[in-house]
């Protein structure tokens, strides 16, 4: 398959997964690149599996050879690989196991998630994903060599997402106040004041987020409560905005920000 192809294919679906999950879409094409050979490798021919992800997948299982390392020494074995009844099956698992790591470790691969996608090569070598110490090295050049970094950007925030954030911690700050006035308990003063604290450190993170990425879709039923309580405490005025703003106002709302004593 041709790299232009191959990489149109994919770039849809990485680019859907990164919006929704903070997964860089440079990284999941990259990736799904160097572990499948272009979509020529033996595990893709016959398995479907892009990422090298062994186990026992929805179309069954494939038993390969394989390069594996201990340390900076390479020794060959023969490993299950999952196995799918299509690429999107396999984009999606690839997802499944960047979100939720290992039953050892649910949060191994989180340190990919809204990064950039150097550091996100890192990160997930790191993670423990592949036991190749040139990995890293190999995904970036990978990325760089065919521009892939171009699908982690998404267009600038809008100027009414900054605003409405830029109130948010306002707000935050006012309800800190708040607290500290009204709470006499020092333990349980100090316990909500980090509360606060930790919703401002949110909110930084989610406009540095939302500076590398943007899109704006119609507002998703799970979000529709929170935003519906944020209108009602006067945090913001309408509900447009962009996914990732969804996303942090849902966090607020579960965490009763909303339903702070004014």
């Amino acid at each position: 398959m041709k790299s232009l192809e191959f990489i149109g294919k994919l770039a849809p679906i990485a680019v859907e997964d990164m919006r929704r999950y903070g997964i860089p879409a440079s990284l999941t094409i990259a990736q799904a690149i160097l572990e499948s050979n272009w979509g020529e490798s033996g595990l893709t021919q016959k398995a479907n599996n892009l990422f090298g992800i062994k186990g026992s997948g929805p179309a069954g299982s494939v038993w390969m050879p394989t390069t594996e390392y201990r340390g900076q020494d390479r020794y060959a074995t023969t490993a299950q690989f999952r196995k799918y009844n299509n690429w999107s099956e396999s984009v999606a698992d690839h997802t499944r196991l960047i979100l939720n790591g290992t039953k050892d470790k649910p949060t191994r691969y989180h340190g990919v998630l809204w990064e950039d996608y150097k550091t996100a090569a890192t990160a997930i070598w790191k993670g423990g994903y592949a036991t190749d110490p040139k990995y890293p090295q190999k995904l970036i050049s990978i990325i760089e060599t065919y521009d892939l970094q171009q699908y982690d950007l998404q267009g600038e925030v809008k100027e009414e997402d900054i605003v409405k954030l830029e109130a948010l911690s306002a707000e935050v700050q006012r309800l800190q106040k708040q607290v500290h006035q009204l709470t006499e308990n020092e333990a349980v003063q100090k316990q909500l004041l980090t509360k606060q604290e930790s919703q401002i450190n949110l909110m930084q993170n989610t406009l540095q987020s939302l500076q590398r990425l943007h899109t704006q879709p119609a507002v998703p039923t799970w979000a529709d409560p929170p935003l519906q309580a944020a209108i009602a405490a006067g945090v913001i005025q309408d509900k447009q905005g962009s996914y990732d703003f969804y996303r942090m106002m849902t966090v607020l709302y579960r965490l009763g920000l909303f339903n702070a004593s004014k």
